[in-house]
């Protein structure tokens, strides 16, 4: 098996291909068996062979908010082209349950302090201190001054690592939407994009959303917004007190109910292509790494090299379906905790340490093999003559290794090993 799938000629073909070249030629026990066991625990097939399986890891999401503007996500749109007042980046601020938002213009080099005080000021100001933030690791929100303000309002910062996405796809989804939505100011109005984001945003919060069923500004406000599509004079709903508030209340939970059945639909749309996977503390797991090109990801570059590397040692499970990693000090800059989906077992067995003293090396630096003891005996029966043949186990550091030997020639060479007589088996043929 391993001249069939580690030399040069083969190069390590799959466990399929093996057992059809070796069944025509060799048979034992549990042979196909043998030779899947024998292909998983290669550490080279699990480096380098792409997986055709479904990706792992069941869709696993957040808990939906109890109020509104409680629990935000945030993200930034960067690289855009400089306006007349030269803000290049728009700040997207996402409500997680009403869906509605903010788009903030600001420039990609203000500093941290004059970010926060626009937080305050379109954010805090207009609906309150916040209980939890999602966004992912980028500087700005990293910053020992971010994290002792937000530490000082007591709102949470929930932070995604770039191998554990998912974490802030409304975000996401909300910015893919707002560019669609500059492209085609820029293509019909072609005004400068700071004079159409008050107007994005204001359509963005007045449009139909199909989780919650309803436009973002009516579940926010709890009525329509006017506008030249809907015009209402003033004083056409009139509630008091206790009216409002029952309203209101009532409001939220269609709008909890709705999101959970958007939010179980999805899960049943995405499970059915992926798997469930667990890892326990301890094991040995395998890491995916991008090889794309021009990009060094992990150390690699380059598309030849290998897709996974380690194998890495699991330190603990953070969540449902992500694990913190033992990285090697080369990797000290990458965040330790990885999705599931970027991990596989690691099968292959780690390679022995030997002693010097226990092994025996030729001049030529070649591993000397002894053998160690007489396992079987048999008789080979040719047409005229009898050969005596014996099982020989010999001392291999990696695998168990037996060979079969001619009794007379190898009683001359090692005499020691006859001392203690082992039964014969049936005669082969």
């Amino acid at each position: 098996m391993h001249e069939l799938h580690n030399s040069e000629y083969p190069i390590h073909p799959g466990s399929d291909k093996m057992y059809h070249d070796l069944k025509k030629l060799y048979w034992w026990p549990n042979m196909k068996e043998d030779i899947v066991t024998y292909v998983s625990k290669c550490l080279t097939c699990s480096k380098v062979k792409a997986e055709h399986q479904k990706p792992s890891g069941l869709l696993v999401q957040l808990e939906i908010p109890q109020w509104k503007w409680e629990k935000i996500t945030m993200d930034f749109i960067t690289k855009l082209p400089k306006v007349s007042s030269g803000y290049d980046t728009i700040w997207v601020i996402v409500d997680r349950l009403t869906k509605s938002s903010h788009f903030l213009s600001m420039k990609e080099t203000n500093t941290m302090e004059r970010l926060m005080r626009l937080y305050l000021k379109k954010v805090v100001s207009r609906h309150r201190v916040l209980v939890s933030i999602i966004s992912d690791c980028d500087s700005r929100f990293t910053s020992h001054f971010c994290q002792s303000l937000q530490k000082a309002l007591g709102t949470r910062l929930d932070m995604s690592t770039a191998y554990h996405p998912q974490t802030d796809a409304q975000s996401e989804r909300t910015i893919q939407t707002l560019e669609d939505m500059l492209h085609a100011c820029v293509v019909d109005f072609r005004n400068a994009r700071d004079k159409n984001l008050p107007l994005v945003e204001f359509s963005y919060n007045n449009i139909y959303h199909t989780s919650i069923k309803a436009a973002l500004f009516e579940a926010f406000y709890g009525h329509k917004c006017r506008s030249l599509v809907c015009w209402a004079e003033v004083g056409d709903v009139q509630l008091t007190g206790p009216e409002i508030v029952h309203e209101t209340t009532e409001k939220i939970v269609q709008i909890k109910i709705r999101i959970q059945a958007a939010c179980d639909r999805q899960k049943s749309y995405t499970d059915v292509r992926r798997k469930p996977l667990e890892f326990q503390v301890g094991d040995k797991v395998m890491l995916k790494v991008s090889p794309w090109k021009w990009v060094i990801h992990f150390g690699k570059r380059g598309k030849l090299n290998p897709r996974y590397i380690g194998p890495f040692k699991v330190l603990s499970k953070v969540g449902t379906v992500a694990y913190r990693l033992q990285l090697p000090q080369q990797l000290s800059r990458v965040h330790s905790t990885f999705h599931v989906s970027n991990l596989k077992k690691c099968l292959s067995e780690e390679s022995l340490v030997i002693l010097l003293d226990e092994i025996h090396i030729d001049d030529k630096l070649h591993f000397v093999k002894e053998p160690v003891e007489i396992m079987d005996r048999d008789v080979k029966r040719l047409k005229q003559i009898r050969i005596p043949i014996i099982t020989i186990r010999w001392n291999s550091r990696r695998i168990p290794e037996f060979t079969w030997a001619r009794e007379d020639q190898f009683q001359k060479k090692y005499p020691h090993l006859f001392a203690n007589p082992v039964p014969s088996s049936n005669t082969m043929t």
